[in-house]
């Protein structure tokens, strides 16, 4: 669920600026790109899945509207648009109709319906979300990302030359970590997925629950696994590419397989972006039909709703999706979102029960920083 167009990305961009300083950026991304999310997994196991408690300790009002925030940020004004965009950019190479493979607004509008109905496809039958991604996507993704990655050590010579330091290079990995939006997902995607958990579960409570944590352990170690592949071909197949962020997958894996290995690019890309997409895409129509709606819309009419209201950026471009990512709302919500899992995890384990004033304070600190920093 989490390895989405963006988790292609951005591991090679780790490694192209990290180059021979390649554990120290990889070191960086890691922290934030999968301890994160593991600290969410576990968060919200100890809240049973159930997001509105959780953000519901900053009180009632807040905690809506933190909700609310956070659907947008993973739907219709970040994530969806991220994907859809990025799926165009990265497969554009490999479609054989002129007007998907250019990159122009029909096209992309035309690219953005396509791709958007192939997930609800995916997605409107919600108890066969964990069935789909787990017989079908996910080990077609995983298979062609290993066949890239061990024809790309196989072939490896020269690694990049870097002139930065090794800890200004594992400063900016730990912050390139947080757009990949994991922890946020995380949170969500955990409540829907304890949910068909506790619908096919035969044993206890806790059994589901050892289940889940098990599962979210070896998905975020397989998803760490591909991340440290990926920017060791980033270090190694990067040089000279100053290139648009989303080409960088289809230029390096090219550089790796050859034109002969298009299918296996074709496949990883699209089993990637369709994994996420499909698992956002339910999280959020869920949130409509029981929050929005309050149960008055079934399912599939909330899932339409939701895939229609992310084609309007679908179709922005990727640099105008890539900035919104690099904005306020990630910077600065979240730092406040770190601290709300420690608090919250205090809470369960421990009684610990403070968890307005240090998100207040987090939200005051990161505002001033990211300001000071831009």
């Amino acid at each position: 669920m989490l390895f989405g167009a963006g988790n292609l990305m951005y591991p090679l961009a780790v490694g192209m600026e990290s180059g021979a300083l390649l554990p120290f950026g990889i070191a960086g991304f890691l922290i934030t790109a999968i301890c994160l999310p593991l600290i969410g997994l576990l968060a919200m196991i100890l809240f049973d899945g159930d997001y509105e408690s959780f953000f519901g300790r900053l009180g009632t009002p807040a905690g809506a509207i933190t909700i609310g925030v956070c659907m947008l940020i993973v739907g219709p004004i970040i994530a969806m648009p991220r994907i859809v965009t990025l799926s165009h950019t990265m497969t554009a190479p490999f479609l054989p109709l002129s007007f998907l493979s250019a990159i122009t607004p029909v096209s992309s509008f035309i690219f953005a319906l396509i791709f958007l109905g192939i997930t609800f496809l995916g997605a409107f039958r919600e108890s066969k979300i964990i069935d789909i991604l787990g017989n079908f996507i996910s080990p077609a993704l995983l298979i062609s990302l290993i066949i890239i990655i061990v024809k790309g050590f196989v072939s490896a010579q020269e690694i990049i030359a870097i002139n930065e330091s090794a800890g200004t290079i594992f400063g900016h990995n730990i912050i390139r970590g947080y757009e990949t939006l994991d922890l946020l997902g995380t949170i969500f995607f955990c409540s829907i997925v304890l949910n068909i958990l506790k619908e096919k579960a035969t044993g206890s409570t806790k059994d589901m629950i050892l289940t889940g944590l098990k599962g979210g352990l070896l998905g975020l170690s397989l998803l760490g696994l591909v991340y440290i592949g990926m920017s060791m071909l980033g270090a190694y197949y990067g040089h000279g590419l100053i290139t648009n962020a989303g080409e960088l997958f289809s230029i390096v894996s090219f550089r790796v397989m050859g034109p002969y290995g298009a299918a296996v690019i074709a496949t990883a890309v699209l089993m990637a972006c369709l994994s996420t997409s499909i698992a956002l895409s339910a999280v959020l129509a869920e949130y409509t039909q029981k929050i929005l709606f309050g149960n008055q819309q079934s399912f599939v009419p909330s899932l339409v709703l939701v895939l229609l209201s992310c084609i309007p950026l679908s179709t922005a471009g990727l640099g105008s999706v890539l900035r919104l990512t690099a904005g306020p709302l990630v910077y600065v919500g979240y730092p406040c979102l770190i601290t709300l899992c420690i608090c919250n995890i205090a809470y369960k384990t421990m009684g610990f029960k403070p968890v307005k004033v240090p998100v207040a304070l987090t939200f005051i600190l990161s505002l001033a920083s990211y300001y000071y920093w831009i």
